[in-house]
């Protein structure tokens, strides 16, 4: 609790970083948000700076500190994580730079308690096989792309003899067989029209990642809060070492 005094006490202080935020800081969520931390109604004051980085579309490194600092206070440490990142990548050099950076290691030792049967010893080699992992993730990055378009193109389309499988750890779909001419398909009754509306996930719902595609932009598309973007993460841990993983082309499980 004092460390967080202590970063709230620095951030009101530093009228140059302040400035640097622009017109964040008139934000009337923002504002709002303030004001219910004087208060001491920490729950609303969270939701007020989320509110405030959804209408700036993610550009609000004041509102991603605070977030970061109360859900770290809510014993959430993965989104503290995430708004600790988001707050260092648009203010790396400000004076709370290091304090921040500070309370993000904490955040990340917490996490790592978390884990199940796991000693504490243990995990800063489990981050390291995460880094290699990523890297190979990286080089393979290719593959997956073409696997993806796979995915969204040949739907329908029978599988060509001898076609490569898959590597270990993506889900293809399956495609449909084309009717043997010895039998003739089973007639079947046609889908019913989709009802315009926002994206819902279902059992074994996947996405494919499109260009410039954020975990916080996707919860948004699917739950209508990016600030739910921790559960797409967790469900795809074989995949994505932290929400800066995600790629364009990755298919991802929405749970």
């Amino acid at each position: 609790m004092a460390g967080l005094l202590s970063l709230l006490l620095v951030g009101a202080c530093d009228n140059n970083d302040r400035m640097a935020a622009g017109a964040e800081t008139d934000d009337p969520q923002y504002r709002r948000g303030q004001q219910l931390l004087k208060e001491g109604r920490n729950q609303e004051a969270l939701a007020a700076f989320l509110k405030a980085i959804d209408r700036r579309n993610g550009d609000a490194p004041e509102s991603h500190l605070e977030a970061g600092l109360l859900y770290q206070q809510f014993k959430d440490p993965v989104a503290a994580i995430y708004h600790y990142r988001r707050y260092l990548q648009a203010a790396p050099n400000s004076r709370q730079a290091d304090l921040v950076r500070q309370r993000q290691d904490a955040a990340m030792r917490e996490f790592a308690r978390m884990l199940p049967a796991q000693p504490f010893e243990n995990q800063t080699a489990r981050f390291e096989l995460m880094e290699k992992i990523d890297e190979l993730q990286r080089e393979n990055q290719q593959l997956k792309d073409q696997i993806a378009a796979m995915n969204q193109g040949a739907s329908g389309v029978a599988a060509s003899p001898g076609a490569a499988p898959p590597p270990t750890g993506m889900r293809v779909p399956p495609f449909s067989a084309a009717p043997s001419a010895a039998r003739p398909a089973t007639p079947t009754r046609a889908p019913a029209a989709a009802t315009p509306g926002p994206a819902r996930p279902g059992p074994g719902r996947t996405h494919v990642v499109a260009q410039g595609e954020t975990l916080y932009k996707i919860a948004q598309r699917y739950y209508g809060s990016g600030s739910r973007w921790p559960e797409i993460l967790e469900a795809n841990r074989d995949q994505l070492k932290n929400e800066n993983s995600v790629r364009a082309g990755m298919a991802l499980r929405i749970p």
